[in-house]
């Protein structure tokens, strides 16, 4: 075995685990959302805050993180905030108020938010710019597997450990994982050139910049209204609007996981042959974006079967993720890190807001119509400013350059 494929075994697996358990606990209140309504006798709006407390923390702390991996490294970095995670799935499985549940959500959002970025900047030290894809599609391929797992998996575990056990699960997987990715290989961060106060002044060039305020209102309205619909509000809609049984409901996710993984290997193995055929990752992007807000409309006006429609919307929004390249390309390379934090900034509270807005939109519309009625008003204005932060991206090239 050489050298370079050891490296791959020793540092891969361990980032990739991460990343399957930050993508699995994002999603899985969908799966246990009728139990902890019932239980602690909560509404819409009040499961919406509960859960969006994981991508708000998320979120907030994007911005110090990529400072933090930049001077730390992505193992002590990861390593140390999966701890906290763990700390959080125990704290909302002893949960038996909203308040206590909605800290442990958000301590597992703080814990798992350096998953995805630790991996990069990881990878980026370890292995050459050309093996950079492949590896990045190996880590988003990994979420899709958590995605996957906190569907039917879940449902099924259920009636034998119950939402609390599944929260006590995660919480010891957590600690084996930051264990795990202490084994692995570091590189010392080195001497910064950047001073903390220079490194802070980057990020206001960074959030005064045309370029990323072309890309920030699609990522918080559309990718973060994505995030948040399958991370909670997917099941009750499958539920209460399409009528479906919880399994059946939990089988769509499935099928709608599925297609985000086949969506992710799609953009690994042929973005770069079709940009040799002049179909440019802008292009991909902008089509993704414009397929999606088509299915969520049909998903609306229920056109379709919801087995059907999910997963097209599951395919749509996989490719998202080209955002990230596109935005870092129009950037010095020194600010990759701190440029992909700040577009997941705009994203995961984008997230937090849209998931606890929809369960407050439903409560109050359904105060003088059906629940059906109230989710259908309540994603029919959201597609409205989704369309509209669509529209803003869609504006002439020519306000800003972007590299293919």
């Amino acid at each position: 075995m050489n050298h370079s494929l050891r490296l791959w075994f020793r540092l891969v697996p361990a980032y990739a685990v991460g990343y399957f358990l930050s993508y699995g606990l994002r999603s899985v209140n969908a799966v246990i959302a009728p139990e902890l309504m019932r239980e602690l006798d909560m509404s819409a709006a009040g499961l919406g805050l509960l859960t969006s407390a994981y991508l708000l923390a998320f979120g907030l702390f994007q911005l110090p993180l990529g400072l933090l991996l930049d001077r730390f490294g992505p193992r002590r970095v990861e390593a140390g905030l999966l701890l906290v995670a763990a700390a959080g799935c125990a704290l909302f499985g002893l949960g038996t108020t909203i308040g206590v549940l909605a800290l442990g959500r958000a301590l597992i959002g703080l814990g798992v938010s350096a998953c995805l970025m630790a991996s990069f900047k990881a990878f980026s030290q370890w292995f050459p710019a050309e093996r950079l894809p492949s590896l990045t599609a190996t880590i988003m391929v990994a979420g899709g597997l958590g995605a996957l797992t906190a569907s039917v998996p879940v449902e099924a575990a259920l009636p034998l450990l119950g939402w609390r056990g599944v929260f006590f699960l995660c919480a010891g997987l957590l600690v084996l994982t930051a264990g795990f990715l202490l084994s692995v290989p570091d590189k010392a961060a080195g001497t910064q050139r950047e001073s903390l106060a220079q490194q802070l002044r980057s990020l206001r060039t960074i959030f005064s910049d045309r370029t990323f305020w072309r890309f920030a209102p699609q990522g918080c309205l559309i990718a973060g209204g994505f995030m948040a619909i399958q991370g909670l509000w997917a099941m009750p809609w499958l539920m209460e609007v399409n009528g479906v049984t919880r399994s059946a409901a939990a089988g769509v996710l499935f099928l709608l996981a599925l297609a985000m993984l086949a969506g992710f290997l799609f953009v690994a193995t042929c973005s770069g042959w079709l940009a040799r055929r002049g179909i440019s990752p802008m292009l991909l992007l902008g089509v993704g974006m414009g397929l999606a807000l088509v299915t969520q409309l049909a998903i609306i006006l229920d056109l379709a079967p919801p087995a059907w429609l999910w997963p097209l919307l599951g395919v749509s929004f996989s490719l998202s993720n080209i955002a990230y390249s596109q935005l870092s390309a129009a950037f010095p390379v020194a600010l990759a890190g701190r440029v992909n934090t700040a577009l997941n900034l705009a994203v995961f509270v984008g997230a937090f807001g849209l998931q606890w807005g929809i369960g407050a939109a439903v409560d109050g519309f359904a105060a003088g119509m059906s629940r059906a009625d109230a989710f259908r008003l309540t994603f029919a204005l959201l597609l409205m400013v989704q369309a509209l932060a669509f529209a803003w991206f869609l504006l002439p090239a020519k306000r800003v350059q972007v590299a293919a």
